[in-house]
């Protein structure tokens, strides 16, 4: 690793822990020309998944776009942070094979949703599902209640 003060490629690892619920190590790093202590972070490459969408099309699966999501259903809402983060990693990490469908990663969302907080459940269904009237929200609602 290159200092990031100095650029130098000679270090030495003073720490290392695993993060992410195993998926990822933390190290504390310091460089042996300045002194310099810096974190880095290491994480397995996973081959690339491709999503299958309602009309057919592949795209490559894009993390951000599923976070997004995610955090706009959760927005204005009393979660800590790092549960919202906690659910993407999960959803994120659940996700195997070579292609998944979107609606398979949607029902993923929802059900980690619905545990999380009712009110961004029934956000993000409503975009899911594509809710066109009223009805279609209390027939959600209803059924959630029901469970």
């Amino acid at each position: 690793m290159k200092c990031p003060k100095c650029g130098n490629d000679d270090d030495k690892v003073l720490d290392s822990r695993a993060s992410k619920e195993g998926a990822a190590i933390r190290r504390r790093r310091e460089c042996l020309k300045c002194g310099y202590r810096f974190t880095t972070h290491e994480e397995i490459d996973q081959d690339e998944l491709f999503v299958v969408k309602r009309d057919g099309r592949r795209e490559a699966f894009q993390r951000e776009k599923l976070e997004k999501s995610i955090r706009i259903a959760c927005q204005k809402r009393p979660i800590p942070e790092a549960r919202v983060k906690e659910t993407i990693s999960t959803i994120v990490s659940s996700l195997e094979g070579e292609e998944i469908s979107s609606e398979a990663i949607g029902a993923r969302v929802m059900a980690r949703l619905h545990e999380l907080d009712e009110v961004a459940y029934i956000r993000f269904a409503s975009v899911y599902r594509r809710f066109t009237d009223v009805n279609q929200f209390l027939s959600a609602i209803t059924e959630m209640v029901g469970k």
